[in-house]
């Protein structure tokens, strides 16, 4: 099998493109896959070498085979110069966060951010001497009036974390690169191949590999990409934490890259059959699924989306706790969890009231966030329904 040159791989269509991402049989004796390198010591072959640094893999920490092949096919699918790999989705964001980031700036973070991204922001930033300022995630160009001369960066997440608000990234994008501002990105729920980060003006863009990308709920890992101006500064900030992602995840983050495209297609195929089914439900008071019509934010994510994953939430007619904990308690296909991207069907209660600071989170009912997973449809609605009967007696 020739090795193909770099210019037609660019012309391949995604779906080859992430089968053939990352992968070089011809350094593998023919080997389909990247074996799993474990170590850390590197041997070098003489004293000008070694006193050099002058080749590829130096110590266990700076990267291996392994590693290498999950970051160039990160890279491929991302469009970006360059990818490190973090042992979780939250390190990565910390890492990319660090990366933009020094002692006396001021960072702006949507509202409906992921929750341990806030901690991170209103704890150890807080302490290095980072302000961090939460904003509407619907304002779009309007960041602009929220600026101050040390506003550093602004990080985005679409839809937001469990209420699904969608933002309008290009337009926040323009206005902080018209401040030489860094934009980070969150972009686990969409991953590359349904939202292009570095094509809509993102910086660096932060995926959970414990995700879509693992796609089995057997693996921690973290991803940042980034653009040209910002890859030289997160190599840095990487090399100097050292958080490494393990062998056995980055190998299994690499066989789940072969087969994420039509897990993903599944998965948002089958999310929306059940958000449509449950939005003609009448305990159902509304459907938070931004490719659903109708839902606010449809609009934003037609334009700029290219699919949806299978994650979204309702809010159900307001009823008593000892009702809700019926349905979720005798659900037997449902587990209660508190991750997505698996195979598995998931669905956790959530209220994001007591954490929201420049939005108010009131939807006027007990709110739920489903992960559907790869089980028969019928048989979902059928544990669903089961669950409703149960909550309505």
């Amino acid at each position: 099998m020739p090795k193909m040159d770099d210019e037609k791989r660019k012309q391949l269509r995604k779906r080859t493109q992430i089968v053939m991402a990352g992968r070089t049989p011809e350094d593998q004796f023919g080997f389909v896959n990247t074996p799993i390198y474990r170590g850390s010591t590197v041997l070098y072959p003489d004293y000008e070498t070694l006193k050099h640094r002058s080749q590829r893999f130096t110590y266990g920490t700076k990267g291996t085979p392994t590693t290498q092949a999950l970051e160039n096919a990160w890279s491929e699918i991302a469009g970006a110069a360059g990818t490190v790999l973090a042992p979780s989705g939250l390190a990565a964001m910390t890492l990319a966060l660090m990366t933009a980031l020094k002692a006396g700036d001021h960072l702006l973070v949507t509202d409906s951010a992921y929750l341990p991204t806030r901690h991170f922001c209103n704890t150890v930033l807080a302490r290095m001497g980072v302000e961090t300022s939460y904003y509407d995630p619907s304002i779009g160009a309007g960041l602009k009036r929220l600026l101050k001369p040390n506003t550093t960066a602004v990080l985005v997440e679409a839809p937001g974390s469990q209420s699904f608000e969608m933002q309008d990234i290009p337009a926040i994008a323009e206005v902080a690169h018209a401040h030489g501002m860094c934009v980070i990105m969150d972009n686990t729920w969409a991953t590359p191949l349904f939202f292009p980060p570095h094509e809509r003006g993102v910086d660096l863009a932060v995926e959970a590999g414990t995700k879509y990308l693992g796609g089995h709920s057997d693996i921690l890992l973290g991803l940042v990409s980034a653009n040209p101006l910002w890859l030289k500064r997160l190599r840095a900030t990487f090399d100097a934490f050292a958080i490494c992602a393990g062998p056995e995840d980055c190998f299994l983050a690499l066989r789940g890259l072969r087969t994420m495209e039509l897990r993903l297609r599944e998965a948002e195929r089958q999310g929306l059959a059940l958000a449509n089914w449950l939005a003609e439900r009448a305990e159902v008071k509304r459907v938070l699924h931004p490719a659903l019509p109708g839902t606010p934010g449809h609009e934003i994510w037609k334009r700029d989306f290219l699919g949806a994953s299978g994650l979204f939430s309702v809010i159900l007619q307001p009823c008593s706790e000892k009702a809700l904990a019926a349905l979720l308690d005798g659900l037997e296909l449902f587990g209660m969890g508190y991750s997505w991207g698996g195979f598995e069907s998931l669905v956790i209660p959530f209220d994001c009231a007591s954490y929201r600071t420049a939005t108010t989170w009131n939807p006027g009912g007990p709110a739920l966030r489903f992960q559907v997973g790869l089980e028969d449809m019928d048989d979902l609605i059928a544990d669903l329904e089961a669950g409703f009967a149960r909550m309505r007696e």
